[in-house]
């Protein structure tokens, strides 16, 4: 049967139609070989656009589609869906940009036109070539497993658990909880941050669905979408969960002290400790690096005086494996170390501090008992806030990490409210972004209360007559200023983890330019990544404040139940193979495949695919050099069609004149 091509192209408001003359590119279509049909539309991805192309494919005979519209990572499965709906492989579609690979990027309509008709001529001589290809089905593993016990990974792992589904929470810290549990207050309401996470905190360790894995990590993920094998590794605690009762009693005696690293090295540690005064688990945790006992010296206090027996030094490690068919990650941010910006002063005065070390100093169970105190114990007269320590920074983070301006402002109330409203407080800004609901009417309260705002960003802090000076520039009054004050506390950026990458490695997903996980798009798919069945919560994503991060955490547990619920999951066709015959065992794909999708079978001597890990990229093929290595939907011949399409459409050069001299110089010397 002979193909018959319909070609539909879009106006897509005036998003194409503003820069391409969109009917004049249907019309261009109509020349083409093999195209019966070619249509434009305002909005080929509404209703009465597909209900188009499906009356088409029914009533014309249409068995090729090509869509000339935006990019296919937007509506491709939206029209393949479409085809399908009409009885048309959906295979048997091609879509080709016309918005953002034209319209948005060329200023001559004229030459916008061309370019569109380049590619509408490429697809249609693409299409030709399309085969049959089939989704498969896999069961789906009902299990759940959640990375990272702070706010977003623990409004997941609730979410899920409450459907009735079984949800592995893991957490590489002794406790969950995450920053969150370092906090004092939550803008704009001033809610004990305590009083919000704890009760949290203390439903998932009691809820029956939840199994919970602190002081663990996961080192291994194998599998595909609804049914991944991860790997955890275990680290030892030297205490007994099974019997330590919580008492405590350990604590006491421990005579080495270490810096606390959840204090924010304001104070110290026992050896053996509890990692937050809320932990959840309260079991503690022996650090092997400084214990006595455990570096060879002769100690021991913490055993004897255990009367449960729980102490166990000769604890190892333990690596075991877990069958999810879905898996959360909400491994959180890091804060930038300030010490490197040497303008600051941080590391080298002792009044400045970071934003999580004064949250520290504020909270009730902090190593100051919620005082603001500074060094010598007494509190401050005079304080700056520095807004935007390494955000909105080309040479640190040029984005902007969206709650700073908000805890600078709570900090302004703070400040005023527990040292004395005769307390000057300044506060160095680019711009205020109270974006968040009540954001703006808690901005007009701190302004109230006789906060000083000086609009620039401060050049230095330096010390003059044993007090910190601010120097910087009022951009507002053109004028440049030196104010001096007792404390600085420094509102630094938010920023991935120090191991994103490495995480990125483990689960096969992408990180942004900022270095945060990349999500499968920034508005259709926030909490999904390119690899399914894998999903996205709250700051490991982008920077965020609580109730975006508890948002973005309750999205994801929907996504994970929605593929738990449906039970069966499509994988798609567009995976590569390996042709046995021509492969030479050359093993380069094997460590080339960002999925480890493909292995070595030794009897044979070939590489062979796991088409259900593959994702389609494409790597192999375009590395092997035998080439065995191919891609479903993206062969030699639909490839090299798609190239030969687009150089037919171009514009020939002009033929030579007769009797015109058509050597080339090079030839006449």
């Amino acid at each position: 049967m002979p193909n018959r091509i319909g070609v539909y192209v879009c106006h897509c408001g005036t998003n194409i139609a503003g820069k391409v003359d969109s009917p004049g590119v249907a019309e261009f279509a109509r020349s083409l070989p093999g195209v019966v049909v070619s249509r434009d539309y305002k909005f080929m991805c509404s209703d009465p656009g597909q209900d188009m192309i499906i009356e088409d494919i029914r009533n014309h005979g249409v068995n090729r589609v090509v869509v000339a519209s935006c990019s296919p990572r937007l509506h491709e499965k939206t029209f393949q869906k479409a085809c399908a709906r009409a009885g048309l492989n959906p295979f048997h579609f091609q879509m080709t940009c016309i918005r953002e690979h034209v319209s948005w990027v060329t200023r001559d309509p004229q030459e916008a036109t061309r370019k569109a008709k380049h590619l509408v001529a490429a697809a249609v001589a693409r299409v030709h070539w399309h085969e049959d290809l089939y989704s498969r089905k896999e069961r789906v593993h009902p299990d759940v497993l959640v990375v990272g016990g702070g706010i977003a990974g623990i409004q997941a792992a609730l979410d899920v658990a409450r459907s009735g589904h079984r949800v592995h929470l893991v957490e590489r810290a002794p406790s969950i909880g995450g920053h969150m549990a370092q906090f004092d207050k939550t803008f704009p309401t001033l809610d004990c941050a305590a009083c919000i996470s704890t009760p949290k905190m203390v439903a998932v360790a009691q809820d029956p669905n939840i199994h919970l894995l602190t002081w663990s990590e996961v080192t291994k993920v194998e599998g595909f979408v609804g049914n991944y094998t991860v790997t955890v590794h275990k680290k030892p605690r030297y205490v007994d969960e099974d019997r330590c009762t919580g008492c405590g009693l350990c604590l006491e005696k421990c005579p080495t002290k270490v810096v606390s690293e959840f204090e924010e090295g304001l104070t110290s540690r026992r050896a053996i400790y509890r990692y937050s005064p809320q932990s959840v688990p309260s079991i503690p945790v022996i650090d092997p690096e400084h214990c006595r006992t455990l570096t060879g010296k002769k100690c021991g206090a913490c055993q004897k005086l255990c009367p449960s027996g729980a102490i166990d030094y000769g604890q190892t490690a333990q690596d075991f494996e877990l069958e999810v068919g879905s898996i959360i990650l909400a491994t959180g941010f890091d804060t930038l170390d300030p010490a490197p910006m040497t303008q600051y002063g941080y590391g080298r005065y002792p009044e400045v501090y970071t934003s999580l070390q004064f949250e520290r100093m504020n909270n009730a169970v902090g190593p100051t008992g919620g005082r603001i105190l500074m060094k010598d114990g007494q509190p401050p007269r005079s304080v700056a806030i520095l807004h935007c320590v390494g955000s909105r920074d080309v040479n640190h983070h040029e984005y902007c990490s969206r709650v700073c301006c908000m805890y600078a402002l709570k900090y302004d109330h703070l400040i005023k409210d527990k040292v004395g409203h005769a307390t000057r407080v300044y506060n160095f800004y680019i711009d205020l972004r109270c974006f968040g609901k009540g954001y703006e009417e808690f901005l007009r309260r701190v302004q109230e209360e006789d906060v000083t705002f000086i609009r620039g960003r401060p050049a230095e802090v330096v010390q003059e007559d044993g007090r910190l000076v601010v120097v910087a520039e009022d951009t507002l009054a053109g004028i440049p200023v030196r104010v001096p004050v007792d404390m600085v506390v420094l509102c630094t950026a938010m920023q991935p983890r120090a191991d994103a990458a490495e995480t990125a490695r483990v689960f096969g997903i992408s990180q942004g330019q900022d270095g945060f996980f990349l999500e499968e798009h920034p508005k259709l798919g926030p909490v999904s990544t390119a690899t399914d069945g894998i999903f996205l919560a709250g700051t490991c994503q982008a920077p965020r404040d609580i109730p975006d991060a508890v948002a973005h955490a309750s999205g994801a547990a929907a996504q994970a139940l929605a593929l738990a619920a449906r039970g069966t999951v499509e994988i798609s066709p567009t995976v590569s193979t390996i042709d046995p015959d021509i492969c030479t065992g050359c093993r380069a794909c094997v460590g080339l495949c960002a999925y480890s999708a493909i292995e070595f079978d030794a009897r044979r001597g070939v590489a062979v695919v796991n088409q259900a890990m593959c994702k389609g990229c494409g790597s192999c093929a375009g590395h092997c050099p035998s080439g065995a290595a191919r891609v479903r939907h993206f062969n030699g011949r639909q490839v090299f069609a798609e190239l030969e399409g687009l150089l037919e459409a171009l514009p020939q050069p002009p033929a030579p004149r007769p009797g015109a001299d058509t050597e080339p110089p090079a030839a006449k010397a």
